[in-house]
Formats: C-alpha cells, sequence, structure tokens
C-alpha cells in the first residue's frame, strides 16, 4: 500500500487495475471519496480505507451506493473533486439521484467509478451493462483496458468532469479491475482546501419548468462533449492498413483481439474505443467506410455492435457486421453455423474472441480450439459450491456463526412449510445443497419486501434473511413497511460485526471510521424498536443455542412482525 502513496514521477510499480483508479484519483488531487463495498470493485474502497489519513483525503465507507454518490456530489458541489465507487448493482441503488445529478451537472470534478461483473463471478442476481446507463443518463463514459490506462483515464475524467460541470464515469469489467500490470506513476497533487457551497437555485434546484431548462442544456453540453470525443486518442486505429476486414473493440476485450492477431500472425485494422458514450460517429464512419466486414468485440450485451450497424445504414449499407447479435448462444459452441459468432452470455475468453477473428479472417489458429472445446468442453467437473466456513476450510479456527442459525431452524422449525427469503451476502450460500434453506434471493433489502407481499398475498409463514450491512444498506423501509402495513414474517438479522463477503469493511453497527479507533456503534436493535417492532430480542445463537431454538418456536407463533438479531462476530474478525 505504501508504493501508492510514493510521490516518485516516472518510476514504474506493479498495480490491480483498482489500485491504479486509487493512484490516479491521489495524482488528480481527489479530495473525497466515498463508496459502499462489493466486488469487483472493493479494492478502491479497501485500499483508500488504509492510506486516506496519510494522503490527506476523507473517505467513507457509507450505508449505501446512493448515499455515497449523494455525499460525493455535495463534496463536488462545494468544489472539491471526489470520487465515488461501486460495483454494477450499486449504480441501480443510486440510479434515482444519477439521472438528476446528470441534469444539474457538477462544480468540483466528480467520477463515478463502476466494475461490471460479466459471468456473475461475485454478483448472483444477474449479469449487468452499465454503458447503457450512461446512455440514458447523458453522462460521459470512458472504459480502459489495462492498469495504466485505469490510472491515466481517472485523471483525465477529472479533467473533463471540470471542464463540462457534468459527472463522469469510469466504467471497468472484472478482468479490467483485476488484471495486474506496470504502471508509470504522475506526480501526486494534494490538494488539501475545504470546500465552500455557494448557493445558485438555478443550478442545483431540480424543479419544472427549470427542469426542463436543464435538459436542454444538457442535451447541448453532449453534442460539445461528443466534439471531444471525435478527437480524442483514446479513441484511435491499430494495424491501419488496407485491409477490408476490420474489428471495432473496447475495454479488455481489445487485449484479447490483440493477443488474437498475434497468434494468428494477421495484421488487421482495430478501432480501440476507449472513450464509449458519448461515441465518436464521425471516426468510426471514417473507420468503416471502406471495409466489407467488421467483427465487434465486447463484453456483455452488443451495445457498440448496435451502434454501429445504425452507423454502417448511412456510409456503408452492405457491410457485414458480426458479433453477438442473433439467437443468444453459449460460449462452448461458437463456432457453429450462426449469425452470432460469439456468445451473449458470460464473460468474453481469448479462445472465444481467436475462434472470432479466425473465422472473418479464415485464418486457421495453430491449436484446432474447435476440436479441443468438442473435447474438453465436454469434461464434467464436479461443481464446488461455496460453503459456509468450516475448521476445515480455515485450520485454527471456529465454524462460521451462521450454521448454528441454520441448524437451529432445521431442528426445531417444520421448514418444509416455511418460505425462506435470502439476500446477497454470506448467508446466500444457505441456498446450496449443503443447508437448502433459501427459497428466493434478488438484491439487499428484498428479503423482508418480499416476504411482506408473501405474507398479505397468501398467509404463509416466512423466515427472512437480513445482514447487518444489508440492514443499513437497504433493509430499514421494508422493515418499517410489514410494521405499518400489519404483516408478520419472523426477520432473522445476521449480525457478525462486519461487511464479511466482500472483504470485511465497518459499516454503522460496528462503529469504525478510518480516522478514528473506535466510534459508538448504531445498534441495529435501537433501529429496529423505533421502526415498532415489538417482538425484538438480540441473541449469540453460537453461545446460546438453546434460547435462539426458542425463541425461534416463539416468535413464529407470532401475528405481528418479529426480528432475532443473531449477534455473533464472523471468525474473521479481531477481537479487542
Amino acid at each position: 500500500m505504501e508504493e501508492l502513496l510514493l510521490n516518485k514521477p516516472n518510476k514504474k510499480i506493479i498495480l490491480l487495475g483498482n489500485e491504479a483508479i486509487v493512484r490516479g484519483a491521489l495524482e488528480a488531487g481527489v479530495n473525497f471519496v466515498s463508496t459502499y463495498p462489493g466486488t469487483p470493485a472493493s479494492e478502491i474502497g479497501n485500499v483508500f480505507y488504509q492510506i486516506a489519513k496519510k494522503a490527506g483525503v476523507y473517505f467513507e465507507f457509507s450505508t449505501n451506493e446512493k448515499v455515497a454518490m449523494e455525499a460525493a456530489a455535495g463534496a463536488s458541489f462545494s468544489g472539491l473533486r471526489s470520487l465515488v465507487a461501486m460495483k454494477n448493482f450499486g449504480v441501480n441503488v443510486a440510479s434515482d439521484f444519477l439521472l438528476p445529478l446528470a441534469y444539474s451537472g457538477t462544480k468540483g470534478g466528480m467520477v463515478i467509478f463502476v466494475a461490471d461483473d460479466p459471468s456473475c463471478w461475485s454478483s448472483a442476481q444477474s449479469e449487468q451493462n452499465t454503458r447503457l446507463y450512461a446512455n440514458m443518463a447523458h453522462i460521459p463514459l470512458l472504459e480502459p483496458s489495462t492498469p495504466q490506462e485505469c490510472k491515466d483515464f481517472l485523471k483525465l475524467a477529472f479533467e473533463l468532469s471540470e471542464k463540462f460541470e457534468t459527472p463522469v464515469i469510469i466504467r471497468t469489467t472484472t478482468r479490467a479491475s483485476h488484471q495486474s500490470g506496470i504502471v508509470k506513476l504522475g506526480e501526486i497533487k494534494r490538494k488539501n482546501k475545504k470546500g465552500e457551497f455557494v448557493k445558485d437555485f438555478k443550478k442545483f434546484v431540480t424543479m419544472p419548468p427549470r427542469v426542463l431548462e436543464m435538459k436542454r442544456e444538457l442535451l447541448q453540453k453532449m453534442e460539445e462533449i461528443k466534439k471531444v470525443a471525435e478527437k480524442s486518442d483514446l479513441n484511435s486505429v491499430k494495424n491501419q492498413g488496407k485491409a477490408k476486414i476490420g474489428i471495432l473493440t473496447s475495454g479488455v476485450s481489445y487485449l484479447y483481439v490483440m493477443e488474437s492477431l498475434k497468434e494468428l500472425n494477421l495484421k488487421l485494422p482495430v478501432l480501440k474505443l476507449s472513450f464509449v458514450y458519448p461515441l465518436p460517429e464521425k471516426k468510426i464512419k471514417n473507420f468503416i467506410r471502406i471495409l466489407k466486414k467488421l467483427l465487434v468485440v465486447e463484453e456483455l450485451e452488443p451495445y457498440l455492435e448496435r451502434e454501429v450497424k445504425i452507423l454502417a445504414k448511412e456510409v456503408n449499407p452492405k457491410l457485414e457486421v458480426l458479433g453477438k447479435e442473433g439467437q443468444p448462444i453459449e460460449g462452448g459452441r461458437i463456432w457453429k453455423e450462426r449469425k452470432a459468432i460469439l456468445p451473449v452470455i458470460g464473460e468474453l475468453k481469448p479462445e472465444y474472441v481467436l475462434l472470432a477473428v479466425s473465422r472473418i479472417s479464415g485464418k486457421r489458429p495453430k491449436v484446432n480450439l474447435r476440436v479441443h472445446l468438442e473435447k474438453f468442453g465436454k469434461v464434467k467437473i464436479p461443481p464446488r459450491l461455496p460453503i459456509f466456513c468450516t475448521p476445515a476450510t480455515v485450520p485454527g479456527r471456529p465454524p462460521c456463526p451462521y450454521w448454528s442459525v441454520f441448524s437451529a431452524i432445521k431442528k426445531v422449525v417444520d421448514f418444509k412449510n416455511i418460505i425462506f427469503g435470502g439476500e446477497i451476502g454470506c448467508y446466500m450460500m444457505a441456498g446450496n445443497p449443503a443447508v437448502g434453506l433459501q427459497d428466493y434471493l434478488y438484491c439487499m433489502g428484498s428479503s423482508t419486501g418480499i416476504a411482506h407481499g408473501i405474507s398479505k398475498a397468501t398467509g404463509q409463514r416466512i423466515i427472512a434473511f437480513v445482514g447487518d450491512s444489508s440492514f443499513f444498506h437497504a433493509g430499514i423501509p421494508g422493515l418499517i413497511n410489514t410494521v405499518f402495513n400489519k404483516s408478520n414474517p419472523l426477520i432473522i438479522i445476521f449480525d457478525n460485526q462486519t461487511t464479511a463477503m466482500t472483504g470485511h469493511q465497518p459499516h454503522p453497527g460496528v462503529g469504525k471510521r478510518p480516522e478514528e479507533d473506535k466510534v459508538e456503534p448504531i445498534k441495529i436493535e435501537d433501529i429496529v424498536r423505533a421502526c415498532g417492532v415489538k417482538n425484538v430480542k438480540v441473541i449469540d445463537q453460537v453461545t446460546n443455542l438453546k434460547e435462539f431454538e426458542e425463541t425461534l418456536k416463539e416468535f413464529l407463533e407470532k401475528k405481528e412482525t418479529s426480528v432475532i438479531v443473531a449477534r455473533h462476530p464472523c471468525i474473521f474478525v479481531k477481537k479487542p
């Protein structure tokens, strides 16, 4: 971590993509950083948590992504440079504020870092494409390919933000965030200044009829930013030549393309887009004008592919555009004779891109990947589903305290006649066969809201699981709703004193902050009672298992909302 604070321009060090984002923010003179932990973006908050005080930067783990974005915007409105970081689903939580923020714009530079997660390596709910948010909200979006670009683009994003008074999104995918690479350092610019909010009703109050004027100004602003995108070196042609076959790509997919061309000993023109929104339409038109065939290589939905097809109708209507459009297919079958030659489901892999480039060029790779995939793609490797920690998985430590909760439920509850609702967190693993107690699972805050709806619709008994960090993130409104509208789920809040699944970050129930060793925690049970819940018990389910079992039976008989706070620290939480 200390290397990130080195003020030695031109020195080269090895960084993760996410660590390079941190370094870029430091070199840009960031003043304010906020985040809610979520992989594959978690390292940004983890690193700032450790170095913020030495770096002279304010940092916080906010209660959720919406609050984090609002806090960063407040700092920006006060003239400071701010960075807010989140994973793809965090944008959903923050979107209620994100869209009007684009209308008002910003003051100090504000960068929104978002990490998408193709193949759902750490995102159980769905694959999600943040590029579509940028298009909908009219917010510029840059997409780096390497750790060096992560650092450099972060600095450019701040400059772009301040020039046009707009937030700027830096979007990565899992491989861009988690790859390591050599990064050439620049100078750290320390700007330890105090902000000042200057009242400006016309700028900061989004109310009709002014809000319609704001939209007009936003669209005009985007036209000016589009001119910057057209001239920007971030969008450039590699291997420029007279070939009639070309490739258009962005982000980490660019690395796969260049690797494939090297493997096949080909020199095809490649248009690399890093300024993804607004698109440099003139540059794209000039690139495709003389081509007969174009391969578009990108992660997730064929966003660029669809845009290129629209532009091709104007300048090259006979252009054959290949990529992901067509019947959705699995990655292991991309050589089949179908319109789509790249998978639309899951993360791109270098071999998929190699096969696609081979197909459009007619150049065969040295290794027959089709035969290889046909042979080894049929090998069934037994799945190793994640489970709660045990002494076998973590030698020398006790088992995860969640085991006690689920074993108690199976012992004393007629679990076949109870509906179990979950959320995202360690406790989601209760849905795996080893435990088998998860009947629905969506997002943070949803277990209680869905439980209320099922209860009202059917009268069935429901146990809803909520994590401690999730409770502060999005669980409180749903709890209030069950009380106000009178349903009777039993809600078990897993309080293991940390945000465990994303890397053991603190939350308000822990009471720790980076600039202080200890502050008073906010007690979950106090909030629960303040929400109007009468049946509340805090139980250490590990040391008082019998009491936990008896309370389960007692609360399941209640005709109103009940809450058990199962409080026992995660095995990785250090004792004070």
